[in-house]
Order: C-alpha cells, then structure tokens, then sequence
C-alpha cells in the first residue's frame, strides 16, 4: 500500500517548526486559475528527478507532501517535496541544500523548483484540521 502523502503544514505541526519544501511545476507559472498546471506530471519532470536523484547523493531525507491544506479546494499531487533539513543558515546541510538550489544573491538556479519555508506559526493556523474527523465532516459539506 502506496504511502499517504502528508500536507507540509501536517508536517510542520508533527516537527514543531518550520519546514523547507519543493514545488516543481510546467514552464507557466501563472495562478491554478489559468489551468497551467492541468498535465503536469511530476513523474515524467526531468527536473524533478534530478533534484531527487541529487537529494539521494547527498544523503539529504525528503517525502513527499502536499501543498498547506486549503478548506477551500483540493488538487491532485504535484511532485512537492518536504526536506527534512532545519532552516538554519549555520547548519551545514542547510547550507548546502540552499547553495544547491539557489545563487548566491537567492534567486532560483532553476526558476521551475521553487525553494519554500512554512514557519511553524503559519502552519498552526490549520491546527483544527487536526481533530479527528475534521477532514471527513469538511467533505460532507464540500
């Protein structure tokens, strides 16, 4: 049985801090609105299999996640990957995802693998949907 893949804000509640992730998406980047992202599939992504190919040599422990939990909507997996790596510039992992992932000024080395922190805070303010049956109760209604 495939395993479940968590919401990184899940994640972020179960670790108690902030979280890195990846988001890997088609050439557009525009909003879900303009259907840009209908097609893409993660498993055929070169650029996604790189990464992962790269996170494995680097001995770097990643899952699968889904994007922070919306009660507005729902979409299918787009490829998202949780790091478990601290964000802490003064670890050494850290420094070297980062560096991997972006230039020295920040910016993307790839502007398609998107490189995110969810802060704990902001992952706490979908802590309801933790209760059990939130999710199922939410369906009814949807």
């Amino acid at each position: 049985m495939p395993a479940l893949i968590e919401y990184i804000d899940v994640i972020a509640r179960k670790k108690q801090r902030g979280v890195l992730y990846l988001q890997f998406h088609p050439v557009t980047w525009g909003s879900f609105e303009d259907d840009s992202w209908r097609g893409y599939d993660y498993r055929v992504d070169t650029r996604r299999k790189k990464v992962v190919a790269w996170l494995r040599r680097n001995h770097i422990v990643w899952q699968e996640c889904g994007p922070v939990a919306s009660e507005n909507g729902f979409r299918s997996y787009l490829g998202e990957i949780y790091l478990d790596v601290p964000y802490d510039e003064g670890e050494q992992q850290y420094q070297v995802v980062r560096d991997y992932l972006e230039h020295p000024d920040g910016t993307m080395r790839d502007e398609r693998v998107r490189f995110y922190y969810l802060p704990l805070e902001i992952a706490m303010k979908n802590a309801h949907h933790d209760e059990p049956g939130f999710w199922e109760k939410w369906a009814e209604s949807f």
